[in-house]
Formats: structure tokens, sequence, C-alpha cells
């Protein structure tokens, strides 16, 4: 067996089952004041469910808490997130709180501590061969492209960094990337993107 996939079954795979088991016990108080919190300021539901591709392009569902309002136009359809982003909102985005349901997601073996964010399974169509190795490992809650800039990146910029974290995936480099990132969380840095409040979409590169 290849040492990346040794590393990614004996050691990461364990090592995330304990990290996010550890994390739901202690974070536990917190968890269910932000329930509270979220059900108070946007009411029901509380969690946002939606569906991710994973690892090899399987699809799961990902677990993040609301941070949008539903609010719609005369027609029905939904107002641009940067109308329907709450304050309350913009705050668990800003210190990644929104991201702690995805904790359950690592327990389950849909995800992982580190690696390549999951983004929309429309998007699926519209990578390259080359974008399309991010789905070599599982998704994670953290990874290179979110130390290096977070939505402040293109999405050339990222997928890049995702594929040169899927080629060089270590002990080492999982464990710098977790703490670079609690330091980039602790500063709210790289949370919108150059020209929105949220990533904008992704609609494929454009290629010559």
């Amino acid at each position: 067996m290849h040492n990346k996939g040794i590393y990614e079954r004996f050691v990461k795979r364990p090592q995330d089952l304990l990290c996010s088991l550890l994390a739901l016990i202690v974070l536990s108080p917190l968890f269910i004041i932000l329930v509270m919190l979220v059900q108070i300021k946007m009411g029901s539901p509380v969690l946002f469910t939606q569906d991710r591709p994973g690892k090899d392009g399987k699809i799961f569902k990902l677990h993040k808490f609301r941070t949008m309002t539903d609010q719609r136009d005369e027609n029905g359809k939904l107002l641009a997130d940067e109308e329907r982003l709450t304050k309350f909102g913009r705050f668990l985005r800003s210190t990644s709180l929104d991201e702690l349901p995805a904790l359950i997601n690592i327990l389950r073996g849909d995800m992982a501590v580190v690696g390549p964010r999951p983004l929309l399974v429309s998007y699926l169509e519209r990578y390259d061969e080359h974008q399309a190795r991010r789905h070599e490992v599982r998704p994670g809650l953290t990874g290179l492209a979110q130390i290096s800039g977070r939505n402040a990146l293109s999405w050339e910029d990222r997928f890049n960094l995702d594929v040169e974290y899927v080629d060089n995936i270590s002990f080492l480099k999982d464990w710098k990337i977790i703490f670079k990132t609690v330091e980039i969380v602790l500063k709210k840095e790289g949370i919108n993107s150059s020209t929105s409040s949220t990533m904008e979409e992704f609609k494929g590169s454009n290629k010559s």
C-alpha cells in the first residue's frame, strides 16, 4: 500500500475520529448555546443541511448552523446572499462557529479535519481533470486553501492548493494546517471574497 494510503487509513482516519469526538464532548455546552441562539434569532430549522460531494464524488449531507434567513422577493425568489446573511450569521461565519455541526460529518466518516472543502454538487461537472483530483481524499473542515487566503482566493488558486494538498498529504502537513487555521480564525482573515460577502459561484474555468 502506498505511504499516502497507509497514512489516510491507519493514522488520519483514527485521528479524525478521536479529534471530532473529543471536540463534540468539550464543545457541547457551546453547541447547545448556539442552537438556542440560532433558534431565537432565525427560527427553525437551526441547521443548514445540503448535499455535498465527498471522497470520489460520493454525495453526503453536510451540516452547518444557519447563517441566512429565507427572505424572498415578491416573485418568491430567494434574495441575494448579502441580503439574507444576518448580523448574527456574519458573526458565526467570521468565527467559523457555523462549522461546528460538521464535526458530526467527521465522526461519521463523510469528512476529515483537514482536506479540500466540500463544495456544491453542481460544481462536479464544471471541474477540469486537474481540479477534479480534489475528490481523491475526504473533504475537510479546513484545508491548505483556507490557510492561504480562504474566500479571498480565486477559484483556480483554491483548486490548485487543494490538489497540492492531495499530492503531499502527511501527518506533519495536517497539523501545520490545523494550527494555522486556529490563528487565522482568531484573526478573522479571508472570510469574504474580493467581490462579495460570500464566495461567488464557480462557473468553470476559462480555458483557451
